[in-house]
């Protein structure tokens, strides 16, 4: 076994076994925040590690942005999102490529290797899966190269098949390792997130799989709540508030040989209507009890 995203290697360095040098804060699970509130709260509580958006990337300047990490001393872990390239029409699809060679661009800017990729749903009107599965493999083959050239890892991430339709037809982690396999492991991994993956069997195969290929690109968690609030895609919970049992899923990611930051993305509207140094100070307590 190789050592992909252990301390120094393909994944962000400086995290290790410490009480919180692992902790990464995605920064939709706080969006309330700016990105200089968003560092200086990190900083503040210890937190080594942001997960960043697109966007709000955009909008503040993605040099801009990478100068801001690097004076608050933290590490960008992930870029959200590449993707959604199921489109059969050509130009759509070109269009979705060009925003994808963007988004490798806009990584490599930051110093992050890892641009997690939600893959697209079915197209309007369609009932194929299989056909929008294999046009995200197409894709793949079209950016892994030009990802390569710039030392970005494209990360495939299977969400729940509650979003299938609409967002991802990546449904489980077998079917990501299926489509990242085709690829050398350092242009091409997979994103595990408890949030989305808890519910599988196949999961603990599935990472023994994954590690020992080094495909573990980056590893999220959020907590299952239920009743699901209408519009499913808020409906992360808070740490410790549902039914996953995240040390548990964490310990065996880290079995599978995974060293890299554990990030924390809750889409929760709840939390962001509180202030969010309030909820970061809280995602630190909730870490430490919870996962770690």
């Amino acid at each position: 076994m190789t050592t992909d995203n252990r301390v120094g290697a393909h994944g962000p360095a400086g995290f290790d076994a410490g009480d919180l040098a692992r902790l990464s804060i995605n920064q939709q699970t706080v969006r309330q925040l700016s990105i200089p509130e968003l560092l200086r709260g990190c900083r503040a509580l210890g937190i080594p590690g942001v997960g960043l958006w697109r966007a709000p990337v955009q909008g503040f300047g993605v040099e801009r942005t990478a100068k801001a990490v690097r004076d608050a001393g933290l590490t960008i872990t992930s870029l959200c999102r590449g993707g959604f390239f199921t489109t059969p029409d050509p130009r759509q699809r070109a269009a979705a490529l060009d925003d994808n060679r963007a988004a490798i661009d806009e990584a490599a800017t930051l110093g992050t290797r890892t641009l997690a990729l939600v893959c697209g749903g079915l197209p309007a009107g369609s009932k194929d899966l299989a056909g929008a599965r294999e046009r995200v493999a197409d894709a793949l083959a079209q950016l892994a190269p030009y990802a390569a050239e710039r030392d970005v890892r494209l990360a495939v991430e299977p969400l729940h098949p509650m979003f299938a339709a609409d967002r991802c037809v990546v449904s489980t982690l077998a079917q990501a390792l299926d489509l990242a396999e085709h690829f050398p492991a350092e242009q091409v991994g997979v994103v595990v997130d408890a949030y989305h993956l808890w519910w599988d069997d196949q999961v603990p195969a599935q990472l023994v799989r994954a590690g020992a290929a080094d495909r573990i690109a980056a590893f999220q968690l959020a907590d299952w709540v239920t009743p699901l609030p209408e519009g499913c895609l808020l409906g992360r919970g808070q740490l410790g508030d549902g039914c996953v049992d995240l040390r548990g899923f964490r310990e065996r990611v880290d079995a599978a040989g995974y060293r890299g930051p554990v990030e924390i993305e809750i889409f929760n509207q709840t939390l962001w209507e509180r202030p969010g140094a309030e909820v970061l100070a809280e995602i630190a307590g909730r870490y430490r009890e919870h996962v770690r």
